[in-house]
């Protein structure tokens, strides 16, 4: 009866604080209005319950968003390159109803030169907006989460693309925040933690509780504590085929 009496009390002040952080964000920026309070409170708990820092991420967002997608979508005109390279999938559910994403990191290609290289990072970061949105309105209703899989079978160092990576896990982050339930590490060569003691810092302590590294040879039976076998990819010993994310 105590821990249901907190349960409630922890809901009441979650929900106060919603309201407080509304009419901050509203009066600084009207657009807010068009947000559920489920998206408040996601920015809410990213920052602990604290109003005048989830406030400031949700602004930032509401300005980011309203620059980096002024159509309010990424269409998939604008990501060829990254679609061509067929490296993400989405297919499936988990036990607890949240969709799944498959990304093999090897297929990554990085592009360098200058000019050239601007322009890929930016469809690359186009490419990860377009992947969170689209997953994001697959969730099911009353769900609010994904879970991802990362293979990082054949990853090797010109596949490493570390600015990619950060500004991808920033967008993640501070954009999308508890949007994600758990991610999976596969397949995991040895030379992939060069790249990983580059990022790992800059991972907040909420993201780096739901990483997961996988050991090869108990990989099946852990995926399947999260995924029922006919909802796992069937590369990995389930029964559904991997989607392109264009087209799930």
């Amino acid at each position: 009866m105590e821990m249901e009496a907190n349960g409630l009390e922890s809901n009441e002040i979650e929900k106060r604080k919603v309201g407080i952080m509304r009419v901050r964000v509203e009066s600084e920026d009207p657009s807010a209005k068009d947000l559920d309070d489920f998206m408040i409170r996601r920015f809410l708990r990213a920052r602990d319950l604290d109003i005048d820092k989830a406030s400031a991420l949700l602004l930032k967002y509401l300005s980011w968003r309203q620059a980096f997608m002024p159509n309010g979508s990424i269409s998939e005109s604008q990501i060829p390159n990254e679609l061509a390279q067929k490296k993400l999938f989405m297919q499936g559910h988990d036990k607890k109803g949240r969709p799944i994403m498959v990304v093999f990191s090897a297929k990554h290609i990085p592009y360098e030169g200058n000019l050239e290289e601007f322009r890929r990072l930016v469809e690359k970061l186009r490419y990860v907006v377009y992947s969170l949105e689209k997953v994001c309105a697959s969730m099911p209703r009353g769900e609010e989460k994904f879970i991802a899989i990362a293979d990082i079978e054949g990853w090797g160092f010109t596949n490493s693309d570390i600015r990619a990576y950060l500004a991808a896990l920033s967008i993640l982050q501070d954009c999308y925040p508890e949007r994600l339930g758990k991610l999976f590490l596969v397949h995991v060569p040895y030379v992939f933690m060069t790249a990983w003691k580059v990022v790992c810092p800059f991972i907040d302590s909420k993201t780096k509780k739901k990483i997961i590294f996988v050991e090869n040879k108990k990989m099946r039976s852990v995926l399947l504590g999260d995924i029922d076998e006919s909802q796992l990819p069937d590369v990995y010993g389930g029964k559904l085929p991997l989607v392109p994310i264009q087209d799930s």
